[in-house]
């Protein structure tokens, strides 16, 4: 089955900063992040409990 990438809000054509998402797989609880500008290369793969840890310490801007 094939995932369903999620472009970061924070992401634009302009900066070249652009980060996608998605669930890899529900029962393992994971999910995968790449730089979207580069789909076929390396992604990084995270437990979904450690990708919401990184997410809400990115958001409070001290990342």
């Amino acid at each position: 089955m094939e995932s369903t990438w999620c472009k970061s809000s924070y992401s634009d054509d302009q900066s070249g900063n652009c980060v996608e998402v998605t669930e890899t797989d529900c029962r393992a609880a994971t999910v995968s992040v790449r730089d979207s500008k580069a789909p076929a290369g390396p992604m990084l793969t995270l437990a979904s409990a450690a990708f919401s840890v990184f997410a809400d310490w990115a958001a409070t801007g001290a990342g």
